[in-house]
């Protein structure tokens, strides 16, 4: 399961990357992407959610970015923006997402996709803007970890 929403990740920065230059019609997009013999390793669902949720939420989760950012979001590159965006989605829609998962998978996706240095960017404001959307959940697991909820730790395994 785990891997094949990691691939719907992936294909949804590719359709926030391809919108976010083009801003073509999701629907457009996500067609273009289903077309991909790689697709349907794809959590299909979770794609269609993260596309549609990221897109038509684009300027509320920007706005939410907006205080953990240390510029303007237009310029950011449409590579961070998109991995932002989809971060910011999981965090503040997706409460079955466990906010460390949030984080690792968009720093995966920095990684993999963005530059040099990029993956640290994204931790760091995802880290933020979990403090701001996912504090019980931080406390909570911080508690169950032993842990202050404001240090930062590695997603393992167990948690995908």
């Amino acid at each position: 399961m785990s891997g094949s929403r990691r691939l719907a990740r992936e294909y949804a920065l590719r359709g926030l990357y391809g919108w976010l230059l083009s801003r073509q019609s999701r629907t457009d997009i996500g067609s273009t992407l289903q077309e991909d013999a790689q697709f349907k390793k794809a959590d299909e669902a979770y794609f269609s959610q993260l596309l549609q949720g990221a897109i038509e939420d684009a300027p509320n989760l920007e706005a939410k970015l907006r205080p953990c950012l240390d510029r303007e979001v237009g310029e950011l590159s449409p590579v961070e923006r998109g991995i932002l965006l989809i971060g910011a989605y999981e965090l503040t829609a997706c409460p079955d997402v466990p906010y460390r998962v949030a984080i690792n998978e968009a720093v995966e996706l920095a990684k993999q996709y963005g530059g040099t240095d990029g993956h640290k960017y994204v931790n760091g404001v995802l880290d933020k803007l979990a403090r701001m959307m996912r504090q019980d959940e931080m406390t909570i697991s911080a508690n169950q970890r032993n842990e202050p909820a404001t240090k930062d730790s590695k997603v393992t395994k167990k948690d995908m």
